[in-house]
């Protein structure tokens, strides 16, 4: 059975930091892409970082470069997820996926809320 785990999430002043965690089991871990999405108040979801099933290939949303870091344990079976320089704008229900190699399995994880607010 294919579960993603996300944790990590909570209430953060602005400019402050979270690092979420997605811990994935039922499936090749190493073999994935993993990505994390994120869906805030009346938004689309919209990527906002991904990974490769090696680690060596990144991408960022514009909105994040700078602030976020995406990383992967594949020891672990675990994708991160730092934050840092927090704003408002960043609140938001964020997600984890896993994509299969030639993209054939796509699964997600139940979200974890993420509140930027003074």
């Amino acid at each position: 059975q294919v579960q993603l785990v996300e944790s990590g999430g909570g209430l953060v002043q602005p400019g402050g930091s979270l690092t979420l965690s997605c811990a994935a089991s039922g499936f090749t871990f190493s073999t994935y892409g993993m990505n994390w999405y994120r869906q805030g108040p009346g938004k689309e979801r919209e990527l906002v970082a991904g990974i490769s099933s090696a680690g060596s290939r990144l991408n960022y949303a514009d909105s994040v470069k700078g602030r976020f870091t995406i990383s992967r344990d594949n020891a672990k079976n675990t994708v991160y997820l730092l934050m840092n320089s927090l704003k408002p704008a960043d609140t938001a229900v964020y997600y984890c996926n896993a994509v299969a190699p030639l993209a054939e399995y796509n699964y997600w994880g139940q979200g974890t809320q993420v509140t930027v607010s003074s």
